[in-house]
């Protein structure tokens, strides 16, 4: 796979689901109505997210790529421990897993701001932002797949908006109880 199309998969994974995940925190905690509570929460939420996708990318891409390594050492006949292969391998493996941790912490950013930054309509903003967000990472993953952008986009921020609805109304339901 094309190494632009490799770190713009990690850019959309990380972005994704730093967003959508943090979305869900923002929209649980601000049933509090505590807006530093609604911050603290998420901001912890982002970091370990963050953390989480970064080893998570960096173990399981680690074995992949080591593992290819180890396929390729067999017809060779020959180790590749200490050659510039393996530390090209090893430098992608840091480069892709520090792009997914970066993606997912900027991305989870996204739904806190407003909570931040504004005195009202707080939970609405983060919704508004957080599609519009997912829209535009659409039409970047359209354009780098050399694909139809406006259908990415709306797919994108689609998906986002139905899962947005479905925790907000999930904790709407839980407030009735």
């Amino acid at each position: 796979m094309d190494d632009k199309i490799e770190c713009s998969k990690y850019i959309i994974l990380g972005s994704t689901s730093g967003i959508l995940a943090i979305l869900g925190v923002v929209t649980g905690a601000s049933v509090s109505g505590d807006t530093t509570l609604v911050i603290n929460t998420a901001l912890a939420g982002a970091v370990a997210l963050a953390l989480a996708n970064g080893i998570g990318s960096f173990v399981t891409l680690g074995d992949i790529e080591l593992g290819k390594l180890t396929l390729l050492e067999k017809p060779l006949m020959r180790s590749l421990d200490n050659t510039k292969i393996e530390q090209l391998t090893k430098k992608k493996i840091w480069a892709h897993s520090l792009i997914h941790t970066a993606a997912c912490f900027v991305g989870s950013m996204l739904p806190i701001l407003p909570f931040m930054l504004l005195d009202s309509q707080q939970l609405e903003v983060s919704m508004g932002l957080s599609i519009a967000s997912l829209a535009v990472l659409g039409v970047y993953w359209g354009r780098i797949m050399q694909q139809n952008i406006l259908l990415h986009s709306i797919r994108m921020a689609g998906l986002g908006g139905v899962i947005a609805m479905a925790v907000n109304l999930l904790f709407r339901y839980i407030q009735m109880v």
